[in-house]
């Protein structure tokens, strides 16, 4: 990556392709700002490896919540909402253990949303209708009254 020396101190100038494509809205050059050491170099190797992962799981956050909420209005903004203000309310953390604690957090919540979450649709007032995703539809094994036993070798 490129650096550029500014009034400012060194700026990391390698932007992403869709900030140099017109969309600097979406990243904004206060976010390649970094501190400088005494010899002037850019800190920033770490700081940029933790930060594409915390975009990775925003994304991944977004199209689970997608898969999940399909067709229902109210709990995809629902999702979308609690989604971007846990990320907006944790922006400015730099501590590298908090940062990895909120990754695991968020990493887990995918899962538990993934693998747990069914929609279910009311036909009437004693009937519901559960739609589950086919990702999580599973083979059944079937029950058997007298299980068969391990053959030993």
């Amino acid at each position: 990556m490129a650096a550029a020396g500014g009034a400012r101190g060194t700026v990391l100038a390698a932007a992403p392709a869709a900030a140099r494509r017109g969309s600097a809205r979406l990243f904004p050059d206060r976010h390649f700002r970094r501190g400088t050491s005494a010899g002037g170099t850019v800190r920033a190797a770490g700081v940029m490896g933790s930060r594409g992962q915390v975009l990775k799981l925003f994304k991944l956050l977004h199209r689970t919540r997608q898969e999940v909420f399909k067709n229902d209005t109210k709990a995809l903004e629902a999702a979308r909402q609690k989604i971007n203000e846990e990320f907006r309310n944790n922006r400015d953390e730099t501590s590298e253990e908090k940062i990895n604690e909120l990754l695991k957090i968020g990493s887990d919540v995918e899962v538990i949303l993934r693998t747990s979450v069914i929609q279910a649709v009311h036909t009437d007032s004693d009937k519901i209708i559960l739609i589950p995703r086919k990702d999580l539809l599973q083979d059944n094994t079937p029950y058997l009254d007298k299980p068969t036993k391990k053959q030993e070798s």
